[in-house]
C-alpha cells in the first residue's frame, strides 16, 4: 500500500471503490474547470452497484454479444462512466471489432477529461470509446434508445434462441435524471415500453430535486412513481442511494420481474459530502471550486490534497467482481455458442453475419425492376414493395412507421412477417405509434444491437425526429429514416404539411445521407446503396404521388444512384450547354423540359441527383463529368428550399424552388404557382442561353 493510501481510515473496499469513483470525477471537474461532479458524487454507489454486484458485463470484451447494457442517459455525469470504465479496466475495440490490447479509458484520459482527443470527452460517445453502449447527452435520448435495445433483444432472444440455449438473455439499465423525466421523448419511449412489457428493462431515476436553475419543485411537481405505474411499469423505490444493500436488492427484483418494465425511483443528494454545495444547483453544472474539494474529500476520510487516486485494493476489487463475473458468464456464453453451433449451424452464422454487420448472401436477391411507365408508380409505393423483398431477404431487417404505416407503405405483408407485441415477439412489423421523436431513438437503440431498422413517417415530421437522426450520424449507426410525401404532394392539406426546408437541414448533417430519388428504379437502387453501409445513417425522402418510370433503354441507368448524382439525358454528342439538375419528383419535369429543348435545337443535359453526399464524395474527375465547370448556364428543379443549390448552379444559374411556404390546393395548381412545370424549366433554360 503506498503511504498516501495508508492514511484513507477505511477497510471496506465497497465504499474506497465508491468514494474513487467520487473523487476522480471531483477532481477530473476541478482541473478541466468546467463539468458536472454533483451527480456523479450522489449516483457513485448506484453505478458501482450495478457494475460491479449486479451487471453481467466481461470488461475484456466489451462487444460480447450477450453482455447486459449499460445506459447513462443523463449523460452530463459522464465521469460515472470514465470512471468506471476506467476502475474494470475495459478494453479498447477498434471499428472492425477488434480488440487493440490497451484499456478503453486511461487514467490520463481522466486527468485530461473534456479536452481534445482524450477517451473521457464531455459526455458519453459511442464510436469514440469503447465501453459507451450509445451515445447520450440530449436528455431523454438514452432511455428512449434503451427501449429499442430491450425491444432487440425480446426480437434476438425470440428468433434465435432454442431449448437449453439461451443465446440472448441479456438486460438494459439505463439511468436517468429529472431533466430526462420532464423531456417529452422519454414519456413517448416509456409508454411504448410498457404497452410492449419490455421485462428486460430497468430505468433508475435519480430523484434529487435539483437542475441547473435550483429546486425542481419551480417547474415540476407531478408524480413520477405513478405515472410510470399508469404507463403499466413495475415501480420499486430506493429511498438512500448510499444504501448498496437496499439498492442491489432493488435491481435483483428488477432483472427478475417479468411482464413489464422496472423504474427503481433512487432518492439522492446531488454533491453528496460537499459541506456548502450538497442539494444544491452549484453542484449541478459547474466545478466545486479547490477548497470545497478539500472539505468534501476530509468528508470522505479521503487525503485532502490527493488528486486522482486510485488506492490499493481498488482495481482488484473491481476484477473479483465484475471481473471474474463477467469472464465466468462470457465463457459459458461462448461454451454454448458453441455447442449451438454444432446443433444450429444455419442460425450461429446468422449471428456472426449480423454482429459484424454484414448481409447475407443473396440479399438482394428478386428486387423489382419497375417497367416504364407513363404514369407510374409513387416513391412510397415502389419503396414498400422492395422492404417486402428485403426482409424476407435479410433475416434482421425490420421496422415500421409512427403510425403511418397504410400511408408511407412501410408494412410488410408477406406471409409470416408478423406484427411486433408483448405476445408476438418476433414479429417484424413495429408499431411505433404517434412517437416519432422516440421512433428514432429506438431505431437507434435496435440499430446499436446489430439488427438493421427502418422508420418511416411524413417528410414533415422530421423535425419532431431530428435530434434521433442527428445522433444517429454522430454514432455512426446504419440506421433508415423513410419519409414520404416530400413535397407538395400532400397539397390540400396545405403548408403544415409540405416539407420547404426539410432537404436543406438534413443535408446539412455530417456524415448523414440523404437520397431522393426520381422514379421507382431509382428507389431500388437507392435501397441497394443503403444497404450496404456499415457506418452511416440515411434519410430516403420518398414521393406521396405517382413518378413516371423512365425508359431505362432510352436514358441512363438508375445504377447511376450509387454515385449520387449521374448523366440521366444527354445532348448530342455529349456536349451540353444548359444542365439540368433535379432530383425526386422534378427529374421527370426535367426530361420534359429536355426533351422540349433537344427538339428546338438546343443541347440539353439532365443531371438526377438523388444525393449531394454521396455525389461530393466521388471523385473530382467524375463530379466534373457529370457538371463540366465549363458549362455555366445551370437550372436545379427541386420542390423544396433553394438554399445551398448555389453549390451546384454557381452565380450565373438558376433554381426553381421554394422561397416560401406552400399553400393549400391541389398538385397541379401548386406545380404551376410555383413553376415546377416543363414550360418553365425550358423557360428559364433560354433565358440563361440568352434566347428568350
Amino acid at each position: 500500500m503506498t503511504p498516501v493510501a495508508e492514511t484513507i481510515i477505511s477497510s471496506d473496499l465497497d465504499q474506497l471503490s465508491i468514494n474513487t469513483i467520487r473523487t476522480l470525477s471531483m477532481d477530473a471537474v476541478q482541473q478541466a474547470k468546467s463539468g458536472h461532479p454533483g451527480t456523479p458524487m450522489a449516483l457513485a454507489p448506484l453505478v458501482y452497484t450495478i457494475w460491479n454486484r449486479v451487471m453481467r458485463f466481461d470488461p475484456q470484451d466489451p462487444i460480447w454479444p450477450n453482455r447486459d447494457r449499460f445506459v447513462l442517459s443523463n449523460g452530463h455525469a459522464s465521469m460515472l462512466l470514465w470512471s468506471v470504465l476506467h476502475l474494470t479496466r475495459t478494453q479498447a475495440v477498434n471499428p472492425d471489432y477488434e480488440k487493440l490490447g490497451h484499456v478503453s479509458v486511461t487514467l490520463d484520459d481522466i486527468r485530461r477529461f473534456r479536452q481534445l482527443d482524450s477517451k473521457a470527452p464531455g459526455h458519453p460517445e459511442y464510436h469514440w470509446v469503447s465501453g459507451v453502449e450509445t451515445t447520450t447527452g440530449p436528455l431523454g435520448q438514452g432511455v428512449a434508445t434503451s427501449v429499442g435495445m430491450a425491444i432487440a433483444e425480446k426480437w434476438l432472444a425470440n428468433r434465435f434462441n432454442r431449448p437449453g440455449f439461451p443465446i440472448f438473455d441479456y438486460k438494459i439499465f439505463a439511468v436517468a435524471g429529472d431533466g430526462c423525466m420532464m423531456e417529452g421523448i422519454s414519456s413517448e419511449a416509456a409508454s411504448l415500453a410498457g404497452h410492449l412489457g419490455l421485462d428486460n428493462l430497468c430505468w433508475i431515476y435519480d430523484n434529487n430535486h435539483i437542475t441547473i436553475e435550483g429546486h425542481t419543485s419551480i417547474a415540476f411537481s407531478e408524480d413520477v412513481a405513478t405515472r410510470f405505474l399508469a404507463y403499466g411499469w413495475n415501480v420499486l423505490r430506493v429511498s438512500d442511494a448510499n444504501d448498496i444493500e437496499r439498492m442491489e436488492q432493488a435491481l435483483n427484483k428488477a432483472r427478475n420481474h417479468t411482464g413489464s418494465p422496472t423504474l427503481i425511483v433512487l432518492d439522492s443528494h446531488i454533491g453528496y459530502g460537499s459541506p456548502h454545495k450538497q442539494d444544491t444547483a452549484e453542484a449541478h453544472g459547474e466545478p466545486l471550486g479547490e477548497e470545497e474539494c478539500r472539505l468534501t474529500k476530509r468528508a470522505y476520510g479521503w487525503p485532502e490534497d490527493a488528486k486522482f487516486l486510485v488506492p490499493d485494493g481498488v482495481y482488484g476489487h473491481f476484477e473479483d467482481g465484475i471481473g471474474t463475473r463477467g469472464a465466468n458468464a462470457h465463457q459459458e456464453w461462448s461454451q454454448l455458442l458453441e455447442a449451438y453451433r454444432a446443433k444450429y449451424p444455419e442460425l450461429a452464422a446468422e449471428i456472426e453475419q449480423m454482429q459484424r454487420r454484414e448481409l447475407p448472401a443473396g440479399w438482394d436477391r428478386n428486387l423489382p425492376v419497375f417497367p416504364v411507365d407513363p404514369k407510374g408508380i409513387a416513391g412510397r409505393e415502389a419503396s414498400g414493395k422492395v422492404l417486402n423483398v428485403l426482409a424476407q431477404n435479410i433475416p434482421w431487417f425490420l421496422g415500421g412507421s409512427a403510425d403511418l404505416g397504410p400511408s408511407n407503405k412501410t408494412l410488410l405483408t408477406y406471409e409470416g412477417a408478423g406484427h411486433f407485441q408483448a405476445n408476438n415477439p418476433e414479429g417484424k412489423n413495429l408499431h411505433f405509434g404517434i412517437r416519432e421523436h422516440s421512433m428514432g431513438a429506438i431505431l437507434n437503440g435496435l440499430a446499436l444491437s446489430k439488427l438493421r431498422p427502418y422508420g418511416a413517417t411524413f417528410f414533415i415530421f422530421s423535425d419532431y425526429e431530428r435530434p434521433a437522426i442527428r445522433l444517429s450520424s454522430l454514432m455512426e449507426l446504419p440506421t433508415i429514416f423513410v419519409f414520404t410525401h416530400d413535397a407538395m404532394g400532400d397539397g390540400e392539406d396545405g403548408p403544415t404539411h409540405q416539407p420547404v426546408e426539410h432537404l436543406a437541414s438534413l443535408r446539412a448533417i455530417p456524415g448523414l445521407v440523404t437520397l431522393r430519388p426520381g422514379d421507382a428504379n431509382e428507389v431500388v437502387e437507392a435501397y441497394r446503396y443503403i444497404l450496404q453501409l456499415r457506418h452511416q445513417p440515411t434519410v430516403l425522402v420518398l414521393s406521396r404521388q405517382p413518378l413516371p418510370t423512365l425508359d431505362r433503354t432510352k436514358y441512363a441507368p438508375a445504377t447511376g444512384v450509387a454515385r449520387g448524382a449521374y448523366v440521366l439525358a444527354d445532348a448530342p454528342g455529349a456536349n451540353p450547354e444548359v444542365i439540368l439538375i433535379a432530383s425526386g419528383s422534378e427529374v421527370s419535369v426535367a426530361v420534359d423540359a429536355h426533351e422540349r429543348l433537344v427538339a428546338e435545337g438546343i443541347r440539353s443535359r439532365v443531371v438526377s441527383m438523388p444525393s449531394w453526399d454521396i455525389f461530393e464524395h466521388q471523385t473530382k474527375q467524375y463530379r466534373d463529368s457529370v457538371l463540366p465547370p465549363n458549362v455555366a448556364a445551370r437550372v436545379a428543379i427541386e420542390q423544396a428550399s433553394t438554399f445551398g443549390w448555389e453549390r451546384y448552379v454557381g452565380s450565373n444559374g438558376r433554381v426553381i424552388g421554394m422561397t416560401t411556404f406552400g399553400a393549400s390546393a391541389p398538385l397541379k395548381e401548386l406545380q404551376r404557382k410555383f413553376g415546377f412545370e416543363p414550360a418553365r424549366v425550358t423557360a428559364v433554360a433560354k433565358e440563361l442561353l440568352g434566347r428568350g
